[in-house]
């Protein structure tokens, strides 16, 4: 269908095209206006997303837009195309939509800085490696544009490149995402080989050999002929995810991603990079399936990310790190559904309630990010909660936004957290009744029912010092703090209204599970029922409730009594280090490399380049030495001649 065709190719080229118009602009100088391509280039490619979610009719078979053929050798081959599926449509969409809201919020927040065109031009480049990473029909086409996501991010974390912490944050979120993209490279180069070597690839006259379709049509001949190798490709696939998705223990670099400008943190901490490994994770799971203890060891990741990011959020100060260490905390949520699809049963609900989770989290996080970014421009790029309290006057707009937002990621009752967060819990409970993993989801269902109840308690933490209290401003903010703007109001107005209503739409409805279903996953049915558990949902209404006033009773206590605020116990300060995980890190790490590194250098710098230099002045030595010989007199040579003769007649006569 050529309408489907257009649509599909406009969603990534949009974006694409938008940030070479805001390089030129940069270029040339009209950096003021750089906003007006990138806004008008990302609502086209939302507009497009939206127009496939209305033309395009799910079925059991993906949708594939070929593009080019990128290379061939013999019969196997690499091509440039897209891949449309339920699953491909549910990210794409909340890619688009939230990009192009927190674009329209960045033109007010960004108005005046000196990288103003940089900004919106690599903000649109990521945005297009995005798409291209969740439409990509082959797992190859997938990585490049992984590294793609991997290298604007790092440029937008450093966007304020001369700020050391910026610069060391960037660094920072680049190498730890290369740690995991090895591993990812080398699983998927293991995944090609044994894919080679069954007979669904000998059967075709031109292999994509990491071709979604094929790998998937494979993966039961796969697990059969090769199980060992299968499970250390599942690890490895794995690794790359916890990488991009931040989970424990490569969570470290996302909480210094913060130094980035906010609507980068609303960008990626929300719609986009650490959303990429759970759709790996759900796009992999017809291969994943075969590997169930790959799939256990995703779901403890989770639980440990997630009750760790529950736990430093809880003594937080920095209000972005508090919505950091929430981000983190959330992903392992994901994680922990998705890996209860080892319980093959389960693997449909557990793909479906990782991606509604995935969705409502998209809304009020970008939503919160979005609400600290307006507090943060009113109070002077003052972000500490210690150096403000009672904004709620002085920014009302934001205080409503923020206000949704937090009620959200508390798991209040009706609004869409609260939907998407029991669908996992309840997914979780389901689990524990299972004969072979059950005790295992026993445990991590007790974790996600303790880490909302700490969620509750953190967000409205952090809601309540910033919002309530006696008025305190920086001097940063001056005497009038200014409340958000039209451009910055309007895209929180449209998130708050997707936070509040998701649930209800995606999840009550069951439209969301019904749409999934369509999502290729061999060997699965799609008959899938999927009951809420009105205990569940009783137990998390209560949890959130009473998270939320233990929140406000924290506050109150800490405001009337400064003196235990003051002085921490030695829990408080761990956690404020959080957990010591960067110090380990340092000390087991970072300080083994260093010494490494010093005596390369050593080897290099003294050994090598000594050779190198002993090589070059050797010719120069012995030239010295047989430049004396050319005295250019006569006599001189009449002498070297006869000494010659003499010294060849003895020689003779000698032997």
């Amino acid at each position: 269908m050529v309408v489907l065709d257009f649509f599909a190719w406009l969603v990534p080229l949009a974006p694409l095209i938008g940030a070479v118009v805001c390089f030129v602009m940069s270029i040339r100088g009209d950096r003021e206006l750089a906003h007006l391509p990138a806004i008008a280039a990302l609502s086209l490619s939302a507009l497009a997303c939206i127009s496939l979610l209305v033309f395009y009719t799910p079925t059991e078979t993906a949708r594939l837009f070929d593009g080019y053929r990128f290379l061939q050798v013999g019969q196997y081959s690499i091509d440039i195309s897209l891949r449309i599926d339920t699953l491909t449509l549910t990210l794409l969409t909340v890619v688009t939509c939230v990009s192009a809201l927190v674009c329209i919020y960045s033109r007010e927040y960004m108005l005046g800085d000196p990288g103003y065109a940089r900004f919106f031009a690599v903000f649109c480049g990521f945005v297009f490696a995005m798409t291209m990473l969740v439409m990509a029909s082959n797992l190859l086409l997938l990585y490049a544009f992984w590294e793609g996501v991997g290298t604007c991010s790092y440029l937008l974390i450093g966007f304020w490149f001369k700020k050391p912490s910026a610069a060391a944050a960037a660094t920072k979120a680049f190498l730890v995402n290369r740690l995991a993209d090895v591993a990812f490279f080398l699983g998927i180069l293991a995944l090609g080989y044994v894919v080679s070597q069954t007979s669904v690839a000998q059967e075709s006259r031109v292999i994509g050999l990491f071709d979604f379709n094929l790998i998937f049509r494979a993966a039961e001949e796969i697990s059969i002929k090769e199980p060992a190798m299968l499970y250390w490709i599942g690890l490895a696939l794995i690794v790359g995810a916890i990488g991009k998705s931040a989970q424990f223990p490569l969570h470290v670099w996302l909480p210094d991603a913060m130094e980035g400008p906010t609507p980068v943190s609303a960008l990626i901490h929300a719609a986009t990079m650490v959303t990429a490994g759970v759709y790996l994770v759900a796009r992999m799971a017809p291969l994943l399936i075969y590997v169930p203890d790959a799939l256990i060891l995703v779901a403890y990741l989770g639980g440990i990310t997630s009750i760790i990011g529950a736990v430093i959020a809880l003594f937080q100060d920095d209000l972005k790190r508090v919505l950091a260490y929430s981000t983190i905390s959330q992903l392992g949520y994901l994680f922990m559904a998705l890996g209860a699809g080892s319980i093959r049963d389960l693997i449909m609900l557990a793909v479906w309630a990782a991606m509604f989770h995935l969705v409502t989290h998209a809304f009020f996080k970008a939503l919160l990010f979005l609400s600290a970014g307006s507090v943060m421009h009113a109070m002077g790029d003052v972000i500490d909660m210690r150096e403000f309290s009672g904004l709620r006057k002085a920014l009302p707009r934001t205080h409503w936004m923020f206000g949704i937002g937090a009620l959200t990621l508390a798991g209040f009752p009706g609004l869409a957290a609260f939907f998407s967060k029991d669908s996992i819990l309840s997914l979780l409970v389901d689990a524990s009744h299972d004969g072979e993993f059950g005790t295992h989801f026993k445990t991590l269902a007790v974790i996600g029912f303790v880490t909302a109840f700490l969620t509750a308690i953190y967000t409205s933490r952090a809601y309540f010092r910033t919002f309530w209290g006696p008025e305190k401003f920086p001097e940063a903010a001056g005497h009038h703090p200014h409340d958000a703007g039209l451009a910055m109001f309007i895209p929180m107005c449209v998130l708050a209204i997707g936070s509040v209503t998701a649930g209800w739409i995606l999840g009550m409805t069951g439209w969301l599970l019904h749409y999934i279903e369509f999502t290729p996953i061999p060997s699965m049915t799609a008959d899938v029922e999927h009951h809420e558990s009105l205990v569940v949902m009783a137990w998390s209404a209560a949890i959130a409730v009473i998270g939320i006033g233990i929140g406000y009773a924290w506050v109150l206590v800490a405001q009337t009594n400064k003196r235990s605020a003051a002085q921490p116990n030695w829990f408080v300060s761990f956690a404020k280090d959080r957990l010591m995980i960067d110090w380990l890190y340092h000390k087991l790490i970072v300080i083994p490399m260093e010494l490494f590194s010093a005596v390369l250098a050593w080897f290099d710098d003294v050994i090598v380049d000594g050779l190198a230099t002993f090589l070059g002045l050797l010719p120069a030595g012995v030239g010295n030495l047989l430049k004396n010989l050319q005295t250019g007199r006569v006599s001189s040579y009449a002498s070297y001649t006869a000494i010659g003769i003499v010294a060849l007649a003895v020689y003779l006569i000698a032997f």
